[in-house]
């Protein structure tokens, strides 16, 4: 699969997500935050919303390569917050 350009893409999402994790807040405004947070996160349990994370994976990982992509980007890693109560 080779490697991927998510984690160290600088495109900015469509949106600044403030997540609340363990008494901190932490600020996700590019593609390669997103991507670090949602793959190497192990405080939260991401198997539970196994189709949702993996599409905001694969979102993230086409809006790495592609900037037009980051808008359905923002909207899955929305949908994944969401429904993970990050948001």
């Amino acid at each position: 699969m080779g490697m991927s350009a998510g984690p160290h893409s600088r495109t900015p999402l469509t949106a600044i997500f403030k997540i609340k994790l363990n008494g901190e807040t932490i600020s996700i405004a590019t593609v390669g935050e997103a991507y670090r947070f949602i793959t190497n996160l192990s405080s939260i349990e991401w198997m539970e919303f196994k189709s949702l994370h993996g599409d905001a994976v694969a979102a993230l990982e086409k809006a790495a390569t592609d900037a037009m992509l980051t808008v359905p980007a923002t909207t899955a890693l929305r949908a994944l917050f969401v429904r993970a109560k990050l948001l």
